[in-house]
């Protein structure tokens, strides 16, 4: 596997040798200082070039970075519509372990590329024509404070999107109810973030999906958030959800307490009392009530 020194060596020699690549950048994990370094690290280069047409009228140029697993180019992408505007990537994993996402960015959008993520660096400036950027910081991750109306609307989320989960359940629609279990843990995640936020005083990030979660969280909490993913039966998506709903529930009580903001134990109360009703409701039933 070539190592960081080889990648970046081989990134910039091939940006010097290129006319049409004026600066390259780079973001992401390998220019932040929290994040333990492994071998699983992308490489998130950015290329800064004069016109952007001949790059992508033969994509064969890339293959100088080394021999490939797979490509993904999402701009070309029709499952996925693109949103990178006059941008181009190339999500490359090679055969030797390493991957780069490459990012190609006109030469006329090279400040607001500068501007747009606190955790760039420049590695090359040909023409020293980039404006002077700070040193990489991930304060744009850290968990933020959410507002009154956040806080509502989350709460408002988690038990709203439960009853989705019970009415796919006693439908014997498991897709349906494991999808819907799936968006009502986003929610407890968020408040899980928040909980970490307020502990902290709202100065870290955990990362992308909460993927540093539990280095925040007691064990029990932990242990806890886990036993929320459920197996692939009707019983454990059952038990899952009010897995759920205990943590969410305490986790809630916790922000709100020291946000001071009104926790709705009305909307809790009345949605785990729906909860067990339509888990113990009949399969043979024609009313709800």
């Amino acid at each position: 596997m070539r190592t960081e020194a080889d990648m970046i060596e081989l990134i910039l020699k091939i940006a010097e040798k290129d006319d049409r690549v004026r600066a390259v950048g780079m973001n992401g994990s390998r220019t932040n200082t929290k994040v333990p370094k492994d071998m699983f690290q992308d490489y998130d280069i950015v290329y800064i070039v004069t016109e952007m047409e001949s790059f992508i009228r033969d994509h064969k140029w890339i293959d100088v970075f080394g021999e490939r697993i797979i490509l993904q180019k999402p701009e070309e992408m029709s499952l996925f519509p693109p949103e990178l505007g006059g941008r181009f990537s190339y999500l490359m994993q090679f055969t030797d372990g390493n991957r780069i996402d490459l990012l190609l960015v006109p030469f006329d959008e090279k400040d607001v590329y500068c501007k747009e993520d606190k955790l760039t660096i420049i590695l090359m400036d040909k023409d020293n024509c980039l404006p002077s950027i700070p040193n990489p910081t991930d304060v744009d991750y850290w968990i933020k404070k959410p507002s009154t109306e956040f806080f509502d609307d989350c709460c408002n989320e988690f038990w709203w999107v439960s009853t989705y989960v019970a009415k796919g359940l006693w439908r014997k629609e498991i897709l349906y109810a494991q999808e819907h279990l799936n968006n009502v843990r986003l929610m407890l995640i968020q408040m899980l973030e928040w909980q970490v936020g307020i502990e902290t005083n709202f100065s870290v990030s955990v990362g992308k999906h909460g993927k540093y979660l539990e280095g925040f969280l007691t064990e029990k909490s932990w242990q806890k958030l886990l036993s929320t993913y459920a197996d692939g039966s009707y019983d454990g998506v059952w038990r899952a959800l009010f897995s759920m709903c205990d943590l969410f529930d305490s986790t809630a009580m916790y922000v709100g307490k020291h946000l001071n903001y009104e926790y709705p134990y009305e909307n809790e109360k009345s949605v785990i009392t729906y909860l067990k009703h339509i888990q113990n409701l009949s399969p043979n039933a024609t009313d709800i009530f």
